[in-house]
């Protein structure tokens, strides 16, 4: 068995990933089961139940679930964010090469869904739903490969991974910028000078958690006021985190070897206890750990469990509390439309893009993976869950009815999504297709 601390950071992520995806598919039962019981009531009246700081007229005072989907899912968004700019800077996505091929496919996974569900609906009035199919729920698809084994290479998950942080760029500007109405924006500029004034502190090496935090509490709010989404402020802050290390390797072994012969030095304390000359070493030994980690890498570390394992768990539970009844109104066709968008829409729009992309010569597949498994990883993007109810939140606003339908639409495209691209993938390891 392979322990934590030899697994790859990749590995790690997939781990942490895949783990979610069970608690994210577990908490959507629990909420449904509890939203169609005899304490269905309950279900209803906790998450509409409000909390906040002053009043309603003069403070923050809102209902549970506005704080999960707008507080809460901030923070999403803020590890989103930091993904995205270490992709961009280190990872998958830090040159041209390597960021053509999960380019091209997440292009295709946000077009073709979204011209399908266009094609597809002729009900103006549910019209603003056509963000909703370009989705991709990573921890859900990441959880369906992990289950898979070693049926996917490694590079497979890589690139899924590459594309839905893609994705997710694409879904975040456009609610950014088709989810927002009614903008102010002075409080805009507002939180814009103040996201400058975090990005010069951080090129200048003058980066501070707790400065960062108070100036972000301050940006989500004036976001939330202003008439965006106040889960872009998550992202936008994200930006200014710096990825840079204060001290590089050399200059931190040469002050580590060093601290570690102070601290072993002989003292006249006993051996059970330090002496005030370690203890101010270990303190030296902090502050410099502090110095040589990657600000972004370790606030990505420290809030990836916490928004995999608690977060996005929480946000289905709230959520996904679907209440079935034979009275209950639904919009079939929207229905259909968002699954259709999702699984077809996807499967084909990642497939052909990636095929073009292969074929014109701008990109190539990556080593060890062959087409028929992309067609599979392509399908199973359908799974689209966490950001496609955001989404279908946004769009139909406090209408019950298109929101409920859109939330099964979601549920029936992702679950059919997943099981035809994990079929495909279980069959396609050694299998080559001409592209």
């Amino acid at each position: 068995m392979i322990k934590n601390y030899l697994l790859t950071p990749f590995q790690k992520f997939v781990k942490i990933e895949s783990l979610s995806g069970i608690l994210l598919f577990s908490a959507t039962l629990v909420a449904m089961i509890w939203a169609n019981s005899s304490f269905g009531e309950s279900y209803q009246s906790l998450w509409q139940y409000k909390v906040g700081i002053g009043s309603e007229k003069y403070g923050l005072v809102k209902p549970l679930i506005l704080w999960i989907n707008d507080g809460l899912m901030a923070i999403f968004f803020f590890v989103i964010g930091l993904e995205i700019k270490r992709e961009l800077l280190i990872g998958e996505l830090n040159s041209v090469r390597k960021a053509t091929f999960p380019i091209f496919a997440a292009a295709g996974g946000i077009v073709i869904p979204l011209l399908l569900f266009t094609l597809l609906n002729h009900n103006p009035e549910t019209a603003r739903g056509w963000g909703i199919p370009m989705a991709t729920d990573i921890a859900f698809s990441l959880a369906i490969l992990k289950m898979l084994g070693k049926a996917v290479p490694l590079r497979l998950k890589i690139f899924l991974t590459a594309f839905a942080i893609v994705d997710d760029l694409g879904a975040v500007s456009i609610i950014a910028i088709f989810y927002s109405s009614g903008i102010d924006w002075l409080l805009i500029s507002y939180s814009f000078l103040l996201l400058l004034a975090l990005a010069v502190l951080s090129a200048r090496g003058l980066y501070s958690k707790y400065l960062t935090l108070i100036v972000g509490i301050v940006i989500w709010v004036l976001f939330l006021k202003s008439g965006i989404h106040p889960t872009i402020a998550g992202v936008l802050l994200a930006f200014t985190i710096p990825i840079r290390q204060r001290i590089d390797v050399q200059s931190f072994l040469k002050q580590l070897s060093s601290t570690a012969g102070r601290i072993s030095e002989p003292t006249q304390t006993p051996q059970k206890i330090l002496s005030k000359n370690q203890i101010a070493e270990l303190d030296a030994l902090e502050d410099l750990i502090e110095d040589f980690q990657s600000p972004l890498q370790k606030l990505e570390h420290q809030f990836h469990a916490w928004v995999a394992y608690f977060i996005m768990p929480i946000f289905a539970l709230a959520n996904a509390g679907i209440v079935f009844s034979f009275d209950m109104e639904i919009d079939l066709t929207l229905i259909l439309n968002i699954a259709l968008a999702l699984v077809v829409g996807k499967g084909i729009g990642i497939s052909l893009f990636s095929y073009l992309a292969v074929k014109l010569n701008l990109a190539e597949l990556p080593k060890g993976v062959n087409a028929i498994q992309v067609i599979g990883v392509a399908i199973l993007a359908g799974v689209g869950f966490t950001m496609s109810i955001f989404i279908a939140n946004l769009a139909f606003d406090n209408n019950l009815m298109f929101i409920d339908s859109a939330k099964i639409g979601i549920l029936i495209g992702s679950l059919i999504s997943g099981i035809i691209g994990a079929m495909i993938l279980k069959f396609s390891g050694n299998k080559t297709m001409k592209t």
